[in-house]
């Protein structure tokens, strides 16, 4: 396999290539960018959306049938052997979980968005490894662009062996290129007569690719000149697994998801015709974009389904498990661990639902709403794993199959913890996420103002600016001020939980006026201080995730069920006191002391710190030859 690490684009080139891809207006409101302005638009999230009664009857069947399936799986076989039975996957095929999506006119179930996350937070509450065969086919490989960008052609083409269960790949990670896709060196080069382009190039990660029939690969086609500049182009191609040249190189293996298809994918001269080309040459990194703003709903439900099967684990044992003369569940120190996983699955399932039933609405522009739903939902999916690990001590630490073998029940809570991990990373790193999050949070300062600070700016351009500023921020300013969130009653539909929801307005205009105030304070330097725009984003996803609760809690009060609002009230206490230490630490009186260290680190000066230890970078020996096979880890299939 090639290590391609030369070349590589420069700081600049890697940001013309991000922004050209950029959705850079706003295809309908957006909740969470009002408040980024600090604009707490809660008519565009309240009244919660109700379910429709008639998509819970199509889907019924559909679900009954995975529910039987799920329990009749061995999990812990496909996690010991790094497998999925061919029988499991063929058995998904027929009753369509390939298809969820995928009208009916072409196969498909055609279930709406709602019906599969929920189908995905099923499968991840007891397999994750088959919610990555599944969610990879439907939510970033082929069926999602197809869906989206395919022309009439193509889907009549691709859509009915997608809902038969040909396995789709999205082909997108390189060596040197993942969240900068600046540096992609994959290419593809266009015939003479435009008939077809010629594919060369090496893929990392590919999740389903070793299984895959269909891939959706980006590569970049000849650059163009735009306003006398050259620019990189990305397109999508539909390529056929079984062509000439597509090469499975290797199968991944990973600490967790033991099953996870995922390998190195080579493309040789592959031949492709220009009709598999998706909606147009250059497009491809907005089909990337646009599609991971949906394709990402898939991990908060699967988070929240994963988090509710830890709490049910983790409460019965605490329950069930006796110490110092009474039930571990009785003690303040494991009490405070169920109580707040309790509270944090109900917010993790709000902001799902609440982005969601927005993505189904169709006139909500949701990228930030599902940057914050991956993103938050992610992380404190890790901690509800890690506290029922803690929780369960040494038996969270134990294997199922350790734990069966002898004779108690096997829970796993090991492998869950191992499976959840990687949700921090893959479909964009928290990093990431914050950083995408924070360029929209000061999209319109930048858009009204930067161009005056900006010294590359013309005159003209600075003009233009300053006209700009002078109609904006008079009047946004002082508005920031004042609100309903200081009127005693206010949101008394909230009943107990209006309290809350005043905090919530109130601390979403401090918001917008402290990223208001750093922007005067650092002007163009702003976007380098990333620990500053993170703690922005942080405080932002914390009042998102309050409201969500709260409006999700009211929603269901209305049924009788009084348990919600004691759950939104827990977790906004513990929100609340994360949203009062972020402004405290808006400007980090330690991020120069902590980057000045990280950079002296990084070149050595600290090596002394690293004696005494067998360094992880020297080689580990070669694997015995008299090994069978499969007990090689890494070994490619």
């Amino acid at each position: 396999m090639s290590q391609q690490t030369s070349g590589l684009a420069t700081e600049k080139e890697a940001r013309d290539v991000a922004e050209a891809a950029r959705e850079s207006e706003w295809s309908g409101p957006s909740f969470v960018r009002e408040l980024f302005l600090g604009r707490f638009r809660l008519d565009l999230i309240h009244p919660h959306p109700e379910e429709d009664p008639a998509e819970v009857e199509r889907a019924k069947p559909f679900f009954d049938r995975l529910e039987a399936f799920l329990r009749r799986i061995d999990s812990d076989m496909i996690d010991r052997t790094g497998e999925i039975p061919e029988e499991y996957v063929q058995e998904l095929r027929d009753m369509g979980a390939f298809g969820i999506k995928i009208p009916k006119e072409y196969g498909g179930l055609g279930l709406s968005y709602s019906s599969y996350v929920k189908a995905m937070a099923m499968v991840t509450s007891k397999d994750g490894s088959l919610t990555a065969l599944l969610s990879a086919h439907q939510s970033i490989g082929l069926p999602q662009p197809l869906k989206l960008f395919g022309s009439e052609e193509q889907k009549a083409k691709f859509f009915p062996r997608l809902a038969k269960g040909a396995i789709s790949a999205f082909a997108l990670t390189e060596v040197d290129a993942g969240s900068d896709p600046a540096n992609m060196h994959s290419h593809a080069e266009p015939s003479a007569d435009g008939s077809h382009f010629i594919l060369n190039g090496e893929k990392l990660w590919c999740t389903n690719g070793t299984r895959a029939d269909l891939f959706v690969v980006m590569a970049r086609t000849p650059d163009v000149v735009v306003n006398g500049k050259s620019r990189k182009q990305i397109t999508a191609f539909i390529v056929e697994a079984s062509w000439p040249g597509v090469e499975v190189v290797h199968r991944c293996r990973f600490m967790g998801l033991k099953a996870i298809e995922n390998g190195v994918i080579r493309f040789t001269n592959v031949k492709i015709p220009s009709e598999n080309v998706l909606w147009g040459t250059g497009k491809g990194l907005k089909i990337a974009l646009i599609t991971l703003n949906t394709g990402r709903l898939t991990l908060p439900a699967s988070a929240a389904g994963g988090s509710k099967a830890l709490l049910l684990a983790s409460r019965t044992w605490a329950q069930e498990r006796v110490q110092w003369g009474a039930p571990i569940g009785k003690h303040e120190a494991v009490a405070k661990k169920v109580g707040m996983m309790a509270a944090n699955t109900f917010a993790m399932e709000a902001i799902s639902g609440l982005t969601v039933a927005m993505a189904e609405r169709g006139n909500y522009d949701i990228r930030l709403e599902a940057a914050i739903a991956k993103m938050y939902n992610t992380e404190h999916g890790w901690h509800i794993v890690d506290d029922a690990l803690q929780i369960r001590g040494g038996r969270g630490y134990e294997t199922a199959d350790s734990l069966r073998a002898r004779g108690e029940r096997p829970i796993p809570i090991e492998r869950a913890m191992r499976d959840a991990r990687i949700n921090l990373i893959f479909e964009g790193s928290s990093e990431i996420m914050r950083l995408f999050i924070a360029r929209e949070a000061v999209d319109h300062h930048f858009k009204t103002a930067f161009a005056l600070v900006d010294k590359e700016s013309s005159t003209s351009d600075k003009v233009a600016a300053f006209g700009r500023v002078m109609k904006f921020y008079p009047a946004w300013y002082p508005k920031r001020w004042i609100g309903r969130g200081q009127v005693p009653g206010a949101f008394g539909d909230f009943g107990e939980l209006a309290g809350h929801m005043r905090y919530a307005e109130r601390h979403t205009r401090k918001l917008g006026r402290a990223i208001f105030h750093a922007m005067v304070r650092f002007g163009p330097k702003l976007e380098r201080r990333q620990l500053v725009l993170f703690r922005a984003v942080d405080i932002g996803a914390e009042l998102f995730a309050m409201t969500a609760a709260c409006v999700r809690a009211t929603w269901l009060a209305k049924s009788g069920n009084r348990h919600a609002v004691a759950l939104a009230d827990l977790f906004c206490r513990a929100a609340r006191e994360r949203v009062d230490r972020l402004f405290d630490e808006f400007y980090g009186k330690y991020d120069a002391a902590l980057y000045r260290v990280a950079q002296e680190v990084m070149k050595g000066e600290y090596a002394w710190l690293e004696t005494g230890i067998i360094s992880p970078l020297e080689p580990t020996g070669e694997p015995r030859l008299d090994w069978p096979r499969s007990a090689i880890p890494d070994a490619a299939d």
